[in-house]
């Protein structure tokens, strides 16, 4: 098993920038893909942002030019840096993993409790 940790949610006003979290433990070595979702309540949940196992950065359109992914391997933590955040982007985010042998762009392996974002006008 692997238990994700997200933190570093909050509230910010629109053009305001956050840094989320996420710490990996338990069977870390099972997994090979990490990634975050975030959902808004009525609404699917959408992948905004992912390693590939090939540790490719991958983003949605709408944030790709304002999220940055990163990691620190040895902390076993990823980040999401987002900046110029707007309204839109108020959701619950969540952190996602991958277990070896398992599709990143399908159905997660792990996921966390989530940290809310919510973002002013």
């Amino acid at each position: 098993q692997v238990q994700l940790a997200e933190s570093g949610g909050g509230s910010v006003q629109a053009g305001g920038s956050l840094r989320l979290e996420c710490v990996a433990s338990g069977s870390i070595e099972s997994i090979n893909a990490m990634g975050w979702y975030r959902q808004v309540p009525g609404e699917q949940r959408e992948l905004i942002a992912a390693f590939s196992p090939a540790g490719i950065a991958n983003y949605l359109d709408s944030v790709k030019e304002r999220f940055t992914l990163s990691r620190d391997t040895a902390k076993n933590t990823m980040y999401l840096q987002m900046n110029n955040l707007q309204p839109d982007d108020t959701a619950v985010y969540y952190c996602a993993a991958w277990r070896i042998g398992s599709s990143w762009r399908g159905e997660y392996d792990y996921r966390g409790q989530g940290t809310q974002v919510t973002v002013s006008s």
